[in-house]
């Protein structure tokens, strides 16, 4: 019941069009462990057609070795990044739910409601 009341407050999108006419060709997942600091890759990474980072990777003040592309950013809620610059217009937010406190915290965030 909680996600199906929870499904019913969220509009019906599509992916936006400019990701749906994408082709993944060369695409890159960009994790958070910290592998990337000091590599100096951002230049090759920002070269892939859809860059996927994950939870809170950060970009800002590490593009010189992470890049400053971000397709889609896919995260459980308690790994979001809190920085708004961390969210580019552009880019796609996929929150990956499985716990009840994830569809609770969609829920607070789709009411804008506080946890």
């Amino acid at each position: 019941n909680k996600l199906k009341n929870l499904l019913e407050l969220l509009p019906e999108h599509d992916l936006p069009e400019d990701l749906k006419s994408k082709h993944c060709k060369r695409c890159v997942v960009v994790g958070s462990g910290g592998i990337l600091h000091g590599s100096e890759l951002g230049h090759l990474l920002n070269q892939f057609d859809i860059v996927i980072r994950l939870n809170d990777a950060p970009v800002q003040g590490y593009t010189d070795h992470v890049g400053n592309k971000t397709t889609i950013r896919m995260t459980y809620p308690e790994g979001a990044p809190l920085s708004e610059h961390e969210y580019p217009p552009a880019s796609l937010f996929v929150a990956v739910l499985f716990k009840s406190v994830d569809f609770n915290w969609l829920q607070a965030m789709v009411k804008n409601e506080t946890l």
